[in-house]
């Protein structure tokens, strides 16, 4: 299995402590897990970056894919058949800047291209869903250039970044 918190600079560590628990219960899954600047994980390989063409390679191999909610790791994951488990990082919890990964992930469950885990129960029913029936998770590789995907990505980030602009004209005036 294969986690990754890909590139941002916040940490993730709410991720790698729900992969952890679970990891606690599942001593005999092989785990990759990229995590970035958060916390090393207890189980398993950690790798606190991976290289493109690594990142990508341990995607194809992986039994799962458990994701960051960015739209560059869920089409790599989906590009080369998986199905990726996606939690969503939040703002809230100063894991990302706003939350368009919340928005995006939500989008992308509702027309059944990922498996979305919003809270640590979901992530866990859906690893046990993945390890019981291996295929949820293998899809025909997507090259990721569906015109409706694109729209939709900027349809939730678009307004962030005007909202965003429109902020920092406000303070500079």
């Amino acid at each position: 299995m294969l986690v990754t918190v890909g590139t941002d600079h916040h940490r993730f560590d709410r991720l790698i402590g729900w992969i952890d628990a679970w990891g606690d219960d599942h001593p005999e899954v092989d785990l990759l897990v990229q995590h970035g600047t958060a916390t090393a994980p207890r189980h398993g390989e950690a790798v606190a970056m991976l290289g493109y063409d690594e990142l990508v390679a341990a995607m194809r191999t992986a039994a799962v894919v458990v994701a960051q909610g960015g739209p560059a790791t869920i089409m790599d994951a989906r590009s080369v058949g998986q199905r990726p488990i996606v939690v969503p990082r939040r703002a809230a919890h100063h894991e990302v800047v706003d939350d368009h990964q919340v928005a995006f992930t939500a989008w992308m469950a509702s027309k059944d291209l990922i498996w979305a885990a919003e809270d640590e129960q979901d992530l866990r029913r859906e690893l046990d869903a993945a390890l019981a029936d291996p295929t949820r998770v293998r899809i025909p590789p997507d090259d990721g250039a569906a015109p409706e995907t694109i729209a939709a990505y900027a349809a939730v980030v678009d307004p962030l970044i005007a909202a965003h602009r429109a902020r920092r004209r406000r303070r500079h005036r």
